[in-house]
């Protein structure tokens, strides 16, 4: 029973720390689901990120700023791609 409980917290630990290891926004398959939609605009993570291999706490490009915005406007969990429909920046 004691073996059992102590591979059960193991297990636990390991799913709360790959969870703690996942970034938080930026995600690749974001690139080309954006371009999927429409937005040819969206080349690579440097259209809404400081850089193409964006790392946790770098700053954001203007566009990154503003889907930012629109999430805590929205009160959503996520950012949602569609709303760069509206996005009137460069």
């Amino acid at each position: 029973m004691k073996f059992r409980r102590t591979l059960t917290l193991a297990f636990a630990a390991l799913v709360v720390a790959g969870l703690a290891s996942q970034p938080l926004n930026a995600k690749l398959p974001w690139v080309k689901k954006a371009q999927g939609m429409g937005f040819k605009e969206i080349e690579n993570c440097a259209s809404c990120h400081s850089s193409k291999t964006p790392k946790k706490g770098e700053p954001m490009a203007e566009r990154g700023k503003w889907l930012v915005e629109q999430k805590e406007k929205h009160k959503a969990e996520e950012v949602d791609l569609a709303w760069l429909k509206d996005y009137k920046g460069k």
